[in-house]
């Protein structure tokens, strides 16, 4: 089944709440305080569903000093059904609520032009026509139908229902991470905390854990309903209610949900801007930004240093870090009126010079993606990485790739998901050659290469190696490179060879064995196998995770601590420490290997003979 969420909006007493009921049968207000007062204060939820399509209603607040609510609950719409009285017309918050519409960007509005029993014919018609031609004024609204209601007509109701039923399917770019605005959470005695909101991308099933990135918490989901039937899994645009297991910190509306490791919070966030209804944004206006069910004090600072604008691109600073993705809308509010809002595009604070980061601003907005992955390559020079595409760009890991093979000029790892210019590979080239011509029994692969220089990833340098071996100066051998003009027999005798020679020279205090490897420019893999032959044949001995020592060393160590304990009765840390000022890790290690003899006991912390 399709699922469509549909926002009513309008006027205060134009007949939304009345009109629902009429739909679904749902009254929306069933709080206390919203049967007193007569109107809807918090988002009511209701659906109507045929066969294929389920067209779950977000009953919204008309009244102005409750637009806050209207703006929270605007988020999750695919379409809008607009009431206006048909006697009354457009009026001041019928205005402020497609304005906001328009900002978001919801394409299919439909206008229930209600109370249509208490008009004439010609009437009705006026009002269409003068609908219609406000409605143009919008440059991102589009007018599906004006249908002319009233609760007490069944067919105009039915005729209403079609409408709803016959909303375009636009598929909705996703990126697969889900996302979720807290727009209630409360307790229910013998099941826990519930939750509900909107599902904005991505999907979550029974069992998840979902992640709220302010609170640094992860909880696990107990179970899912989607107008009140449980469910294994919610998709994107289905109101979800989600039973979690009893966070320790208490979930408010406005929290965000999603999925752990994929979101990165900051103060700052570039965005474009633009006012409404003749508002221009200043620069260095305090406002009251929404984005999803959240509200958050912010700052706006215009990006090309002018002091007033109708629309550009701007800096939003926050006094708390901001979990937003690429292209989220948001709203703007000042002394409580609407004032704009706009497009997050860029959600990650870079430090990028301004000149530049205007070029990715341009190519954020144009959704040219091809060219903001160019200018960030360039700007990360030792590796722009991909992880993060879903918050960027909107993308998911496979179409970030896509998208990366098509830019010439750059190598793309797509197991780590990282570019790099190709002219970093001669830089690399570079280094290699220096590691072969200072050792020139350098044994390395891609891998242990990685480990010496961190910001290249193990693809990036095979194709280095590659190259490298292409142009004569290395030879590729079970998958170690080595210089290609020098002979080497018995690659493994060498190896184990020279890290006895380092053991035996480094005596009592030998080098953990990655930093011998290191020294010696050997592959950490053929390097654990040598110590291991080496053990085996009893050359060497393992006294604890990494330490190796050559057993005559052992044996000559062992026979001066024997010394000690002769002369002094006993061996512990301290007086072991005054003969040899080891380090702790030492000290422990033979003092540990002697528990191994026959002829020692412990005594306390002291070894004596037994």
């Amino acid at each position: 089944m399709n699922h469509i969420i549909v926002g009513t909006a309008g006027h205060v007493d134009h007949g939304k709440t009345a009109l629902i009921e009429a739909l679904s049968g749902f009254a929306g207000d069933n709080l206390e305080e919203e049967k007193r007062r007569g109107i809807t204060i918090n988002l009511s939820f209701s659906n109507l569903q045929n066969a294929d399509i389920n067209v779950a209603f977000i009953d919204v607040p008309g009244h102005e000093s409750l637009l806050k609510n209207m703006i929270a609950g605007a988020f999750g719409f695919d379409a809008a059904l607009v009431v206006i009285d048909a006697n009354e017309g457009i009026m001041p918050q019928t205005n402020e609520h497609l304005e906001i519409l328009n900002l978001l960007h919801v394409n299919n509005i439909i206008i229930a032009l209600t109370k249509s029993d208490l008009v004439n014919a010609d009437k009705i018609e006026e009002r269409i026509e003068e609908i219609r031609e406000y409605i143009e004024g919008f440059s991102h609204l589009h007018l599906k139908a004006i249908v002319p209601v009233s609760i007490f007509d069944k067919n105009s109701i039915e005729a209403l229902k079609q409408e709803l039923f016959s909303i375009p399917l636009i598929p909705k770019p996703s990126n697969g991470l889900f996302r979720y605005y807290i727009d209630r959470s409360f307790s229910l005695a013998g099941v826990g905390t519930v939750v509900t909101g909107t599902v904005l991308d991505g999907s979550i099933k029974v069992g998840d854990k979902v992640f709220a990135p302010e609170l640094d918490i992860e909880i696990p989901i107990r179970n899912l309903q989607v107008h009140e039937q449980d469910v294994e899994v919610a998709h994107s645009s289905q109101r979800t209610a989600i039973n979690l297991q009893n966070p320790k910190i208490p979930l408010k509306k406005g929290t965000l949900l999603c999925k752990k490791g994929f979101i990165r919070g900051f103060n700052t966030v570039d965005v474009w801007i633009e006012g409404i209804a003749n508002h221009s944004i200043k620069h260095n206006t305090h406002v009251i930004l929404f984005v999803g069910t959240k509200q958050v004090e912010a700052k706006i600072l215009l990006f090309d240093e002018e002091q007033e604008v109708q629309s550009g691109f701007a800096r939003v600073q926050f006094n708390k870090k901001m979990f937003l993705v690429h292209n989220e809308p948001f709203i703007i509010c000042s002394s409580g009126r609407t004032i704009g809002g706009g497009r997050v595009l860029n959600p990650i604070d870079d430090p990028i010079k301004k000149k530049i980061k205007k070029e990715l601003l341009i190519a954020l907005k144009e959704q040219d993606y091809k060219s903001a992955f160019e200018i960030l390559v360039n700007i990360h020079k030792r590796g722009f990485g991909l992880i993060s595409s879903n918050q960027r760009f909107g993308l998911n890991h496979a179409e970030a790739i896509a998208i990366a093979k098509n830019i010439d000029d750059v190598f793309v790892d797509e197991k780590g998901l990282v570019l790099y210019p190709k002219f970093i590979k001669q830089e690399l080239e570079k280094t290699i050659d220096a590691i072969y011509t200072k050792n020139q029994y350098a044994l390395l692969s891609a891998n242990s290469l990685a480990l010496k220089i961190k910001w290249a990833s193990e693809s990036l340098l095979e194709e280095v190696l590659s190259d490298i071996c292409d142009s004569g100066k290395l030879v590729l051998e079970n998958g170690i490179y080595k210089n290609a003009n020098i002979d080497i027999n018995n690659i493994d005798t060498l190896i184990e060879d020279r890290i006895f020679e380092i053991l035996k020279s480094e005596s009592f205090t030998p080098s953990a064995p990655y930093n011998i490897y290191d020294d010696l420019d050997i592959d950490r893999k053929m390097g654990d196998n040598a110590l291991k032959r080496l053990t085996k044949s009893r050359k060497v001995v393992r006294l604890a995770h990494n330490l190796f020592i050559t057993s005559d060393t052992l044996s000559t160590i062992m026979t001066r601590i024997r010394e000690i304990m002769r002369t002094q009765g006993y061996i512990d840390i301290k007086n072991f420490k005054d003969h040899y000022d080891f380090s702790r890790k030492y000290l422990v290690a033979y003092l540990d290997y002697l528990d191994l003899f026959d002829d020692i006991k412990k005594d306390g912390v002291k070894r004596v003979f037994a």
